[in-house]
């Protein structure tokens, strides 16, 4: 079969070009490039839950309602949820339909062209790379805290001058789960089911121990007045849509509960990850679609259950950050109420959660680059698979700058730079899923998004939407990003592009 069998008439070229499902399909079997079909519904379900249930969970619930939901983050959780749950239904189709690497890149390759492929590539490149570096800091941070539940004071982060710090800990998360990586897709997908099921055991006894300490009037006010635009406050760390409503501050009240829905939207950055593994799953037809929506549902009733209890158990403001600039985790309101034996637990689960998530989120970034090298838009090697099966060059590149990130620059408000660049992702499938039902209504879909156009469309508006609510500045960083993501495209992926070569090669014989 040659290139121009599997291209349909349709197909464009230039920077548009598109790569047809069936050539997407056929480079699936290149020997080497080639991954193992390993993993099951069970699998996806636990790497969905695995990468989901974590930050989320065990620091961003309690900083978002101290410093801006109040006791109303549960409702923001409910917010993204949706959000996250019409996007899930748009991922499913595509995932099934086209079960190739790269997910998001891949699908847009097919409907928009290359360069939005390209595009959508950089920005989870972006999106998952800045996610691992954080969860990374956060995982350190909960060792730093695990040592000192049980009496030992061995700091886990050393000032290095100015902003930059050496984190041992982020450093040595990251090496371990690069080399179980490297190990096989298997392993690493049984390593996440032990830890796992550690996690969802301690966030189910933070539950069960939470509800006995809650008291109705902690919940009062639901939701918070309005904070005035206090010292250190600008029109740059405000929500896009509070500046443009007039309102000083983006910290509770109305706009602080839709600010707190896309930073919370952070908690349910992972399920999408799933898609990625699609060529290493053994019935992607039947078992994308499962472990993408079940891991979702099952984590959305997770995420809401601990926000309730959370905010019940202590008053909000007891969840603010502290003058020292130290800030509130899920341990905080049982530290706070001498419960300090459900500390140390949290502590340990923390650990084992976030562990989980930061080996996920590198797996989906090494899928997306192994894609995109695959298409010549990156160099060639990185698409290379070892004796295992996985991409070894592509994980240790993927590990080695995860590990510079995560060890030397600080965390800051990075998350909401993750946020943004996976809420653009979801927007582009959800429009792909629309095109390529007009486009190439011919295709076997085993997953069908219901209500369509109605429920992309749906999608799209929650994810713009929570897109408003971030921050002026994470607008800006975003926009600088991609404007370098180009200039890239244009320097190198433009004039590698192995479909842009075969094109060429066709036109040549005609």
């Amino acid at each position: 079969m040659t290139a121009e069998d599997v291209r349909p008439a349709t197909q464009r070229s230039g920077v548009f070009r598109t790569k047809s499902v069936e050539q997407s399909m056929k480079d699936t079997d290149e020997p080497d490039s080639k991954l193992r079909k390993d993993l099951g519904t069970w699998d996806l379900i636990v790497f969905g839950v695995a990468v989901v249930v974590g930050a989320g969970i065990f620091t961003i619930t309690a900083t978002t309602a101290g410093n801006v939901a109040g006791p109303s983050v549960s409702i923001a959780f409910v917010i993204a949820a949706v959000a996250c749950g019409l996007a899930a239904l748009c991922y499913a189709e595509f995932a099934s339909t086209v079960p190739v690497a790269g997910s998001a890149y891949t699908f847009s390759y097919a409907t928009f062209g290359e360069i939005v492929a390209w595009i959508i590539g950089w920005d989870l490149i972006l999106e998952l790379a800045v996610g691992s570096a954080v969860v990374s800091k956060s995982w350190s941070k909960y060792l730093n805290q695990t040592f000192e539940q049980f009496g030992l004071d061995v700091p886990t982060q050393f000032s290095l001058g100015g902003s930059f710090t050496l984190d041992w800990g982020a450093l040595l998360l990251v090496v371990v789960l690069t080399t179980l990586l490297a190990l096989g897709t298997k392993l690493s997908s049984r390593v996440s089911l032990v830890f796992t099921t550690i996690k969802v055991a301690i966030v189910l006894l933070v539950i069960i121990v939470g509800i006995g300490f809650v008291k109705a009037s902690n919940y009062s006010p639901f939701i918070p007045p309005a904070a005035p635009g206090g010292e250190g406050e600008s029109g740059l760390t405000q929500s896009l849509l509070s500046l443009f409503g007039g309102a000083g501050s983006s910290n509770f009240g109305v706009y602080g509960l839709l600010a707190a829905a896309s930073v919370v939207f952070f908690a349910f950055i992972g399920f999408d990850v799933v898609a990625t593994t699609a060529e290493e799953t053994r019935d992607p037809q039947k078992s994308l679609p499962r472990g993408i929506l079940g891991s979702l549902a099952i984590v959305t009733v997770l995420y809401v259950a601990v926000s309730l209890v959370l905010t019940g158990m202590v008053k909000y403001t007891q969840l603010a950050d502290r003058p020292d600039g130290t800030q509130a985790t899920l341990a905080t309101a049982f530290s706070e109420l001498g419960v300090d034996w459900a500390a140390t637990v949290i502590a340990v689960g923390a650990l084992a959660g976030l562990t989980t998530v930061v080996m996920v989120l590198m797996l989906g970034q090494i899928r997306i680059i192994y894609a995109m090298g695959r298409d010549n838009l990156l160099p060639r090697s990185l698409a290379r698979t070892g004796s295992r099966g996985t991409p070894t060059r592509a994980t240790v590149i993927v590990g080695a700058l995860v590990a510079v990130g995560a060890t030397f620059f600080p965390a800051g408000d990075l998350e909401q730079m993750v946020n943004i660049g996976t809420l653009f992702a979801f927007v582009l499938v959800a429009i792909g899923v629309i095109i390529l039902r007009r486009t190439r209504p011919d295709l076997k879909r085993s997953f069908r998004t219901p209500l369509v156009p109605l429920v992309p469309i749906l999608a799209v508006l929650a994810c713009v939407w929570l897109m408003l609510n971030l921050s002026v500045e994470t607008w800006l960083r975003f926009v600088v990003w991609m404007v370098i993501g180009v200039v890239v495209y244009f320097v190198y992926g433009r004039t590698h592009s192995r479909v842009r070569t075969e094109q060429a090669a066709g036109k040549s014989r005609d």
